[in-house]
């Protein structure tokens, strides 16, 4: 079903010059080659601003780590006892 054949590549081709016309047809090629250059310009960007938010977060993790792991253990409460202070 998903197979596109010779003949409807070319069905396709002619309601495509019927729509637009010979005249048209080549200014709007233009328009969708300048529309895919832009797409790919904008995967190529992508990549950039993802190490940018990685490197960003890989700064951020170390200091909220070392905030985990203190040397001090953290003192034990028990609700048996009173308090201190009486």
């Amino acid at each position: 079903m998903g197979n596109i054949g010779v003949w409807q590549i070319v069905l396709i081709l002619a309601i495509v010059l019927i729509l637009f016309g010979a005249g048209k047809l080549p200014r709007v090629m233009g328009d969708v080659a300048k529309g895919v250059k832009s797409f790919k310009a904008g995967l190529k960007e992508e990549p950039e601003e993802k190490t940018v938010k990685e490197v960003s977060q890989a700064e951020v993790s170390p200091v909220a780590a070392s905030e985990e792991t203190s040397a001090e253990p953290a003192p034990v409460v028990n609700k048996q006892d009173g308090p201190a202070n009486s």
